[in-house]
């Protein structure tokens, strides 16, 4: 179909993506399943944050009714509406089609989507060899694992200079102006940058695995922006390798690293301290980070929005991933992403009427430091424990040590993060520290 008011013609670049989503698509009210899929698109248009659309055969249309409200997109055409069969003036106008589409977006006919500020929106997955375990993420979500194994394979362009590319692409604010205010916070952790440095020097050093990675934190990274990561080999050698890496954004510098590289000898000697006993993964509570193909289960429910969950500066967490990635270094990056995340819920875990849930709105948190030397192979498809000590918080700060074990006990890295804890300062922060 084709409309006079289309924008197609006036922003070229625009997008409008259709994607099989590979989850079933679940959606909830009041106790009850309005709709269920497993042919849901996920719709990634420009200046929007993803949406789930589902064939409109498979929602349980008995629990709602016509409107009368129509709106018009300038790049999907004419919008119906359904309100569910409920008083309430949250149920109304939930549900919305594009009956006549246009030309560019014609793959959106049959399909509805729901307001998700006002309905329970899941996505669920039943990993392969696991079919009695669901894995469940509340939608919209930040994106599936393959994305973030994606943004962590930093790409070549030079010999020692490596891109990571922005994420969503395009971000919002692109195409209008007016909606760079729309921009969620997209603040890259500083385990992220660390995992970037290790892809790249494993890049950079083919022949050599990572043993272990230190790196600073100086200013605040942007998902939505090209960083750079340039690598400079400071002393290759056969047997070990230094190699500094360093993040930059705009062109000013985010984050230092070192890297240590070495060729893998075989044991001389071989001791491993005992993993802790504490509760297993099935036995934990499941905390949804907004990441499909991820599943973190926390020991205790010790990560918590709730301000009065008191207990130890100690956090323990079991995480895995559903698909196994290609490299060492790609398991091995995975696994490092989520060190500098569990230092700061813990050492305010002592604290009444303090939590993470506190972080960036009351609270100026973020890591400065980490340091993580890396012991054992990992598959990251099995599950991991990491385990996290606030050993020191005062003075604005917190260190934490960790370590992180298989399922079955092998030591497979340590850890130690140096992070921030202050007020926050909706001013800035003149030092160029900002939450990560």
């Amino acid at each position: 179909m084709s409309d006079e008011r289309s924008a197609w013609d006036r922003y070229p670049g625009y997008r409008v993506d259709l994607l099989p989503c590979h989850s079933t698509g679940r959606i909830e009210y009041q106790g009850n399943i309005i709709a269920h899929s497993d042919s849901c698109l996920l719709v990634k248009e420009s200046e929007h944050d993803t949406r789930l659309y589902f064939p409109e055969a498979d929602v349980n249309w008995d629990y709602f009714e016509p409107s009368t409200h129509q709106t018009f997109c300038p790049f999907k055409g004419e919008a119906s509406y359904w309100s569910l069969q409920s008083k309430d003036e949250a149920a109304q106008n939930v549900v919305w089609t594009y009956r006549q589409p246009l030309t560019e977006v014609e793959g959106l006919r049959g399909y509805v989507s729901f307001d998700t500020d006002k309905l329970k929106v899941e996505l669920v997955q039943n990993w392969s060899g696991d079919a009695d375990h669901a894995v469940v993420t509340s939608f919209p979500v930040w994106g599936d694992a393959a994305d973030l194994l994606h943004l962590l394979d930093v790409t070549p362009v030079t010999e020692h200079h490596f891109v990571s590319t922005p994420y969503p692409d395009p971000p919002i604010g692109t195409f209008i102006e007016e909606l760079k205010e729309r921009r969620r916070r997209s603040v890259i952790e500083g385990g992220h940058q660390l995992s970037q440095a290790i892809v790249a020097a494993s890049k950079t050093v083919p022949s050599q695995r990572v043993t272990s990675a230190s790196m600073i934190f100086s200013k605040a990274a942007s998902f939505d922006e090209t960083l750079d990561v340039q690598v400079e080999v400071l002393r290759g050698g056969r047997n070990f390798s230094t190699l500094e890496v360093k993040t930059v954004q705009n062109e000013q510098l985010r984050s230092v690293g070192l890297v240590l590289m070495d060729s893998s000898p075989a044991d001389r000697i071989r001791n491993v301290i005992s993993m802790p006993e504490v509760p297993g993964p099935e036995e934990s509570k499941p905390m949804d980070m907004k990441v499909t193909g991820r599943e973190i289960r926390i020991v205790d429910g010790a990560y918590t929005n709730d301000l009065d969950h008191i207990g130890p500066p100690e956090l323990y967490a079991w995480i895995r991933f559903r698909d196994a990635p290609q490299h060492a270094y790609q398991h091995t990056a995975l696994m490092t992403q989520a060190t500098t995340h569990w230092t700061i819920a813990a050492a305010l875990r002592p604290h009444p009427g303090l939590s993470q849930a506190l972080a960036h709105v009351s609270l100026s948190t973020g890591p400065l430091k980490t340091d993580i030397s890396f012991h054992d192979d990992v598959d990251v498809t099995q599950w991991m424990l990491y385990v996290n000590d606030a050993v020191y918080s005062g003075r604005g700060q917190a260190q934490g040590q960790g370590k992180i074990f298989s399922s079955d006990g092998r030591l497979l890295a340590t850890y130690a993060v140096h992070t921030m804890i202050r007020d926050f300062n909706p001013q800035g922060n003149k030092s160029g520290h900002n939450a990560m």
